[in-house]
């Protein structure tokens, strides 16, 4: 009987006694929050603010550098690296502004940084090599270029990897690192393309005559330039016959319809002056 007394006692007491506790807890909770109030406003404001200011220079940037013609996927890098950059800057500023220190905040990211970077050390080299080739521009959109044991038009260039559209359609993909590090022929760099065929004839042909009416095929051709003169030469002699060095220079976009028609119109003409040409007809270009 008297332990069921003591319990009813002090039953009223421990729940008084919590009911403090609570009390407690929701003054120093009220208090956190009218502390941090402030902080957490002042937050919040510069991250909207901060978020608008962003998207303003990024617009202003682009606009810039469009105005000063520069190459359309470096203003595509840069746009990103400042927007992102920006983005960094602000976020360690709100973090700082709520209380929380932003060097231990640092410490993390850079160690992190550290450990991306070494586990992705082929694609940094294909990054360094996409920096490589939008900034010291050895082509550009549209060039057609050889590399890499590959050949084609250039229709994209991003930061890891470089598309290539071959002859027959196909896209490639060439990494930048490679292609940054390697020989590059760019055949659209320059105005004017030579196109060098070699034409066998046999040792029984009047050499004059031959190089005659290759000439006047050569002259003929309105998409010839005449300056550089054409010229065509005996490149080497062979068991089976002369071969000749026909040599004649054109703007880059005729460069493969003039190819093709200097081999037809010399077929043409070599057959009517009953001329026998050998079957070794290649063709290279310089």
């Amino acid at each position: 009987m008297f332990c069921i007394q003591k319990i009813l006692l002090e039953t009223p007491m421990k729940i008084h006694q919590e009911i403090r506790s609570i009390d407690q807890y929701l003054d120093s909770l009220l208090n956190l929050l009218l502390d941090y109030a402030p902080k957490v406003v002042a937050a919040l404001i510069m991250l909207f603010v901060g978020i608008w200011a962003i998207r303003v220079i990024n617009k202003i940037s682009r606009k810039i550098m469009v105005k000063r013609e520069i190459e359309p996927t470096l203003i595509e890098f840069l746009s990103d690296i400042i927007y992102w950059g920006l983005r960094l800057v602000l976020f360690i500023a709100v973090i700082s502004k709520l209380g929380i220190e932003s060097s231990s905040f640092l410490t993390i990211l850079g160690t992190a940084g550290l450990a991306i970077g070494l586990s992705l050390q082929g694609s940094l080299s294909n990054f360094a090599g996409g920096m490589l080739i939008i900034l010291f521009k050895p082509f550009k959109l549209g060039d057609t270029i050889e590399a890499q044991g590959v050949s084609g038009t250039v229709i994209d260039i991003q930061i890891f990897v470089t598309q290539l559209l071959t002859a027959n359609n196909q896209v490639i993909f060439v990494p930048n690192g490679a292609l940054s590090n390697g020989t590059i022929i760019n055949y659209s760099q320059q105005n004017t393309r030579r196109t060098d065929l070699t034409i066998g004839i046999s040792y029984d042909t009047n050499l004059k005559q031959a190089k005659d009416i290759i000439t006047e095929v050569l002259t003929s051709n309105t998409k010839i330039l005449q300056s550089p003169v054409p010229n065509v030469s005996v490149r080497e002699l062979t068991d089976s016959g002369v071969k000749l060095a026909v040599r004649a220079w054109t703007q880059n976009e005729d460069f493969g319809d003039v190819s093709a028609h200097i081999l037809e119109d010399c077929i043409k003409a070599l057959d009517q002056a009953d001329i026998k040409y050998q079957p070794f007809v290649r063709e290279t270009s310089r």
